[in-house]
């Protein structure tokens, strides 16, 4: 028997082709939310891995010159991406905790135009280094972390106590973190390497955490990433540091301090 031309001719109803185009439409949502999340992961562990590296080439910048650099204190010039001054001493402005990471002097890779380092997003890394009188049996000359001649005179029983990391910005007071939880103690961190992240600190959202980090002194938060409407802002930042038995443990073994 053969079918009669009306249901020769039948095609899709509207129904038919909504749900069929609903379908799609989640399938390609969801294809593309995997592959942001894929990127997103990716950036991450690549600004992780930067950082690191970074944190590496700063220790082998100590054992050859028995000392930190000092940060940059540009990221446009022909002195973008070397440690001001050149040959360390007492550092320059924006001084020893509102720099940038020195790429050229260290010979850290990845860098913009100007040599300027810089993280997965094309944000500068920033870099800021112990600067005021370690705590030492006797008196210290000063600075000791980025002059080789009197970290090797003080020794290593001075003690870093500027550089600290916070959990929160909302108590810190003045140049501690106040009632909040300390991530580290003011005795321990010699340096600390960051990235801003994907907004750079000044995304929307952002808050007084991010905020911390680029007020130039010598208090930095960090903890676990917020979203925008967090309590406290948006919180993408990377942070690594390293710690001053770290430090002394290499320039020991370099020969550099008894």
């Amino acid at each position: 028997m053969r079918a009669s031309p009306a249901r020769r001719a039948r095609g899709f109803t509207l129904v038919e082709l909504a749900v069929a185009f609903a379908i799609i439409s989640l399938l390609l949502a969801t294809g593309m939310y995997t592959l942001s999340a894929q990127t997103e992961q990716r950036n991450f562990e690549e600004t992780r891995r930067r950082l690191e590296a970074a944190r590496e080439l700063l220790l082998a910048f100590a054992i050859v010159n028995g000392r930190l650099p000092c940060p940059a204190s540009t990221t446009t010039g022909a002195t973008a991406g070397f440690e001001a001054p050149a040959g360390g001493g007492t550092c320059t402005a924006p001084g020893p905790y509102g720099g940038w990471l020195p790429a050229r002097s260290i010979g850290f890779q990845f860098t913009n135009a100007d040599g300027t380092a810089v993280d997965v997003w094309g944000n500068p890394i920033r870099y800021a280094v112990s600067a005021t009188a370690p705590t030492c049996p006797t008196t210290p000359t000063t600075p000791h972390f980025t002059n080789a001649v009197n970290l090797r005179a003080n020794g290593i029983s001075c003690q870093p106590n500027d550089l600290v990391v916070c959990q929160s910005a909302t108590v810190i007071t003045g140049t501690s973190c106040g009632t909040a939880n300390p991530v580290t103690n003011q005795t321990t961190l010699v340096a600390i390497i960051f990235s801003t992240g994907k907004n750079g600190a000044t995304g929307a959202g952002g808050g007084i955490d991010e905020a911390a980090n680029l007020d130039g002194n010598r208090v930095f938060v960090w903890h676990t990433p917020t979203p925008v409407g967090a309590t406290n802002g948006a919180f993408d930042d990377h942070m690594t540091w390293i710690a001053v038995g770290e430090l002394y443990g290499r320039l020991i073994a370099a020969g550099h301090l008894p």
